[in-house]
């Protein structure tokens, strides 16, 4: 089926790739972090992206968004199914997120209806939240869904030689 472990690669991510350095102690060191992933890390996953993704980091200055298309111009683009409407549908009436956490829940659909087992991310309000990630985890197992494993690049990358 996959070769490698799959991920779902979340706007937040090539947002921090093409960004400028942050003057943010916290924003430079995930953008830094992130950076580390995405040379040392990523090869290890079959990386997907979708149309959610697509759309969100195209907004914005054309400039930039033209950096954020170009680092995923080769990733694999899910396509949107009835399987990923009926979820974001159920999640958004199930996840008590706010209305401008819409994007967040397709995402968090495409990556369980593909059934993938990582969605990348540094949007820990709405999707790397345990508190969130736990309603998610019930919804799904009521509806025999497995939850992909929600988290940051931090998270993914190997650990230091010796640890």
């Amino acid at each position: 089926m996959y070769a490698n472990p799959t991920l779902y690669l979340e706007s937040t991510i090539p947002s921090y790739l093409a960004a400028r350095p942050s003057r943010d102690l916290i924003v430079a060191a995930h953008q830094q972090i992130t950076h580390e992933w995405w040379e040392h890390a990523r090869a290890e996953f079959d990386v997907y992206i979708s149309q959610a993704v697509l759309a969100e980091i195209s907004a914005g200055d054309a400039t930039v968004a033209a950096r954020r298309l170009a680092l995923v111009e080769s990733l694999p683009l899910l396509d949107a199914t009835d399987e990923v409407e009926a979820l974001s549908r159920e999640y958004e009436t199930g996840l008590g997120l706010p209305p401008a956490a819409r994007v967040d829940i397709v995402h968090l659909a495409y990556a369980v209806a593909y059934g993938l087992d990582y969605l990348l991310t540094w949007n820990c309000a709405h999707l790397a939240n345990g508190r969130f990630i736990r309603r998610l985890q019930d919804i799904n197992a009521a509806v025999g869904r497995r939850t992909p494993i929600i988290l940051t690049p931090e998270e993914l990358l190997a650990p230091p030689e010796g640890g």
